[in-house]
C-alpha cells in the first residue's frame, strides 16, 4: 500500500509484453490512511480496556504509529503479528495481536 492512494491494475502479460488493461483506486484507502483507521481502532481499545484516551499523548501515539507501521509490514508476508508496547501511557504497557482477516471472516 502506497502512501495515499490504493490502486489495483490488471494487466495482460503475453510474450513478455505488459499491458494495462485497466486500472482503479481509492485514494482515501493508502497506506496513510490505513495507518490511522488502525491506529484509531487501537486507541479506542485502549481507553474501552484503560479507560484513559491517548489520543493527545503525542508521545504514545508516536510509538503507536511506528508500531502499527511496522506491524502493516508483517502482515505483508505473514498472517498475523502482535503490536507490543513498553511503557506506552504513563508506565502501562501495551499488547494487542493483529491478524491478516481468514476465510470465516470474509464470511461476516
Amino acid at each position: 500500500m502506497g502512501g495515499g492512494t490504493f490502486d489495483v491494475s490488471l494487466l495482460s502479460i503475453e510474450d513478455g509484453v505488459f499491458e494495462v488493461l485497466a486500472t482503479a483506486g481509492d485514494t482515501h484507502l493508502g497506506g496513510e490512511d490505513f495507518d490511522n483507521r488502525v491506529i484509531d481502532y487501537l486507541v479506542k481499545q485502549y481507553k474501552r480496556k484503560n479507560d484513559v484516551d491517548v489520543s493527545s499523548n503525542k508521545r504514545a501515539m508516536g510509538k503507536l504509529r511506528r508500531e502499527v507501521e511496522k506491524a502493516k509490514r508483517t502482515l505483508s508476508s505473514q498472517m498475523s503479528t502482535k503490536i507490543e508496547i513498553e511503557a506506552f501511557e504513563n508506565g502501562n504497557d501495551f499488547a494487542e495481536v493483529s491478524r491478516a482477516p481468514d476465510q470465516a471472516d470474509a464470511r461476516l
